[in-house]
């Protein structure tokens, strides 16, 4: 899919994976609809980026519809939708509380499922679009002290390579792009910063790269880095081989 001219919309936009992302689209001539909580940040990012800003708390239920709404009332279609917005939750699951896994699962899974709902059929009709959605290697392996937090991400894994096969043949496709930990500040949100020695983060940037080269390639699901895909695929083939190489590394 070309890039240049197209409509993307995406979440998550003020920081993060999100802000890189909408830069890194309006530089490959995109116009980008930046979407988030924080219009502090949102003003900044459409101040880079020449493009629009719409506001709004995904946690909020209907939110995720009333963006899919206003962002084909403001530009008339959407031709890319990246679900970047997430938000983590980490310590054991007995010591969380139901709205802690509610609001996760409202911001990770329920909004972009909503979002796709809610561009998709126009996407269908004109016969072109993608839908991205930003999931993360614990979707694929899971993960202690993140066990919501990885569930949220599974799930959007397993509906992102349904939604690709539902829409084989439309001119329409969905991608995943799956990393290991990101250096934003996204573990200092969740309260509790990343301190492993291995792996190492990655930059914000290389993950808007990759969903750059999932849209462009049609790629049904990239990892960054791309070793993280044989970590997924030893789960698969000899979990328990997994489980000991993982519990050597905590």
């Amino acid at each position: 899919m070309q890039l240049n001219e197209a409509v993307c919309l995406v979440t998550g936009a003020a920081s993060g994976i999100g802000r890189a992302t909408a830069l890194a689209l309006a530089a490959a001539g995109a116009d980008v609809i930046a979407s988030d909580r924080d219009e502090d940040g949102l003003a900044d990012v459409v101040a880079a980026t020449g493009g629009s800003a719409l506001a709004c708390d995904l946690s909020l239920p209907g939110s995720a519809g009333r963006l899919a709404a206003g962002a084909l009332s403001l530009r008339g279609r959407v031709d890319v939708l990246v679900n970047c917005a997430g938000i983590g939750l980490y310590g054991l699951v007995a010591d969380q509380t139901g709205s802690d896994s509610e609001r996760v699962i409202a911001v990770n899974v329920i909004a972009p499922i909503e979002l796709t709902r809610g561009l998709l059929p126009t996407m269908v009709a004109r016969g072109s679009g993608h839908v991205v959605n930003l999931g993360s290697i614990v979707g694929r392996v899971g993960r202690p002290y993140e066990a919501v937090y990885a569930a949220s991400k599974g799930a959007l894994a397993v509906f992102t390579e349904s939604l690709r096969a539902e829409l084989r043949a439309t001119g329409v496709s969905a991608s995943l792009v799956a990393p290991v930990a990101v250096d934003t500040r996204f573990f200092a949100e969740r309260g509790v910063p990343y301190d492993r020695r291995w792996p190492r983060p990655v930059s914000a940037e290389r993950i808007a790269a990759a969903v750059i080269t999932a849209i462009r390639a049609d790629r049904a699901e990239v990892f960054v880095p791309r070793w993280l895909a044989l970590a997924a695929r030893v789960h698969g083939a000899a979990p328990r081989t997994f489980r000991m190489l993982a519990a050597r590394l905590d």
